[in-house]
């Protein structure tokens, strides 16, 4: 890797955070008030319901006790269920309430509201789009966690 390479992968690391806080700040601004933690926990159970804790906190990569607290407070606020297992009661599994659907559905909305004013090309958007999902694969690839 040359030093031109170097230098945009990470202005293209540091975009990403920064984009992240703005948009963890409109999430804020419409009256959610979720922690970053909070935040890739849902994210986890939203795109993988039925899945488990360690599943959850290993894919994440959150220690147990921060990914613990993340989910009592997701519970609490009720945007997170724990169902027994159908094949062994023991395990426990993790599914989005009807209440997380419908935050999700005004987290799209603001969301594409702010951002359709930033990429307004439909054919940009899928192209970043589909950058990103690549690099997040990769990524989690990497980590052998997903």
């Amino acid at each position: 890797m040359d030093e031109t390479q170097r230098a945009q992968l990470f202005e293209l690391a540091d975009l990403i955070m920064a984009i992240g806080r703005h948009l963890q700040v409109a999430k804020a601004d419409e009256g959610e008030s979720w922690t970053p933690l909070e935040s890739a926990v849902m994210r986890y159970i939203d795109h993988r319901p039925g899945s488990t804790a360690t599943q959850a906190a290993e894919a994440t990569r959150l220690i147990s006790s921060n990914f613990s607290r993340a989910l009592r407070k997701l519970e609490q606020k009720g945007m997170v269920r724990r169902e027994a297992d159908p094949q062994d009661a023991r395990r426990v599994r993790l599914h989005p309430t009807r209440k997380a659907g419908e935050n999700l559905r005004h987290l799209e909305d603001t969301w594409s509201r702010l951002l359709a004013e930033a990429v307004p090309d439909t054919e940009e958007t899928a192209t970043v789009v589909s950058t990103l999902r690549q690099i997040e694969s990769h990524l989690i690839a990497r980590t052998g966690r997903g």
